[in-house]
């Protein structure tokens, strides 16, 4: 009997033990998974809250793209990615516009906010970038740099064109015809050419494709010309309101000179050699613009890093009149600093409205140096040895050597005045 009753006190002792065991280790475990629960709630709440940050970051930079693209934006943007929605509000300033974007992904709320004011330039981001009329490639011309077309752009083939960059054909007509690509392609319909990188398209002939083919890729949006019609007009304001020539006519220059800002009534040509005439602000020709033989063109020195703008327009007679022409070995310069740029445009609306042949501007026979060119209503024609560093145009057409170096430095463009293509950041960082 005494021997059972040791048993049992042993057996009650054992029991005891593997509880006071049981509780002391349930005990560590729960001391221990509590901090590891919450570790772990406190790391998913950090990658909650950087993701939050990041989507507010990428509403703001949206609507940023936006802005200096000359997209429209409305007062209120919702942008989604991977189920997590940022809201962006854009509201005015005295001097531009604030946009505060607001992110909330696992109800981790984050927000960015960024003050920006409107700058004074120009925002140019393909060599080329052709409106409806497309780019026409003829005999051997080429283009380094990348190509952005809201019509077809089409070479003279056998590939004899050659783009260094990639090549957009946008909307449901796109076409990419006869041209040889260096990097991708992106058109409706690529035909008859040579993509050295990634061709994406709805339909392909006859084209040799050395990167990855995506068939059935949808269309390219159209693009909005980086110039538009208002800053143009303000730009014209600022010369006006320099003062007004209004003889003799034609307005000539034959020698060494210094004009602007000024409004010219007539037209003005610019002949001869070996001299240079100094752009000391903007010119407005109401009329046509003739540039022959070898003077130099360029900005005064005081522009720094800016740029200055020559435009041939003339309202009352968009259709004949605003023509610019350059021609024999005429050189375009800066103001000596890094940046400045000649900015020629042309008023002319023959191509875009369909009234013949007529260019709105024509540059050929070795014209070169730091020359931009725009015509946002015509065609441009390049020919015969013509190096430039940007094209931007309803229509642009390439003939004999025409070459298009494009330049990184012009992607944010500054004029002395008007209204700006990029705007310019004030400040960049989260609130509360």
């Amino acid at each position: 009997m005494t021997n059972i009753n040791k048993h049992l006190e042993a057996g009650q002792a054992m029991i005891v033990a593997t509880i006071f065991f049981l509780v002391i280790s349930l005990a560590l475990i729960l001391g221990l998974t509590g901090p590891v629960l919450r570790q772990r709630a406190i790391a998913s709440d950090l990658i909650s809250s950087r993701q939050s940050y990041f989507l507010a970051e990428a509403g703001l930079e949206d609507v940023l793209y936006r802005l200096k693209t000359g997209q429209p934006v409305s007062s209120t943007e919702v942008l989604n990615i991977g189920g997590g929605i940022a809201t962006t509000i854009t509201t005015d300033t005295s001097d531009g516009k604030q946009i505060v974007a607001t992110a909330d992904i696992n109800e981790a709320v984050r927000k960015v906010r960024t003050n920006i004011t409107i700058g004074s330039g120009a925002s140019f981001h393909f060599g080329v970038q052709a409106g409806a009329g497309g780019v026409i490639m003829e005999n051997t011309s080429s283009i380094l740099g990348n190509v952005y077309s809201n019509g077809r752009v089409i070479g003279s083939g056998p590939l004899n064109n050659i783009v260094r960059g990639s090549i957009v054909s946008a909307g449901a007509n796109g076409l990419i015809e006869k041209l040889h690509a260096t990097s991708s392609a992106y058109a409706h319909t690529i035909k008859e050419s040579e993509i050295d990188g990634d061709a994406y398209y709805q339909t392909i002939f006859n084209t040799t494709v050395l990167g990855i083919s995506y068939p059935g890729s949808p269309d390219q949006s159209v693009s909005v010309l980086p110039i538009s019609d208002e800053q143009i007009e303000e730009w014209e304001q600022v010369a006006l309101d320099g003062g007004t020539i209004s003889s003799p006519c034609p307005y000539k220059i034959t020698g060494t000179a210094t004009i602007g800002p000024v409004k010219i009534n007539c037209d003005l040509e610019i002949t001869g050699n070996n001299y240079t005439v100094t752009l000391n602000g903007n010119v407005w020709v109401k009329g046509n613009i003739i540039i022959r033989n070898s003077p130099t063109i360029r900005a005064a020195s005081a522009f720094g890093n800016k740029g200055v703008v020559a435009i041939a327009d003339n309202p009352s007679n968009p259709i004949t009149s605003g023509v610019i022409l350059i021609e024999n070995s005429a050189v375009f310069q800066g103001s000596g600093s890094p940046g400045s740029y000649v900015l020629m445009i042309s008023g002319n609306r023959s191509a875009q409205q369909g009234w013949g042949s007529l260019a709105a501007m024509d540059v050929k026979n070795s014209v070169s140096g730091n020359l931009l060119v725009y015509a946002g209503h015509g065609e441009i024609r390049l020919h015969n040895s013509v190096n430039l560093k940007e094209v931007s145009a309803y229509r642009i057409r390439l003939k004999n050597t025409a070459q298009i170096v494009y330049d990184t430095g012009i992607t944010n463009l500054l004029f002395d005045s008007g209204p700006s293509g990029g705007y310019e950041i004030l400040n960049w960082r989260e609130i509360e």
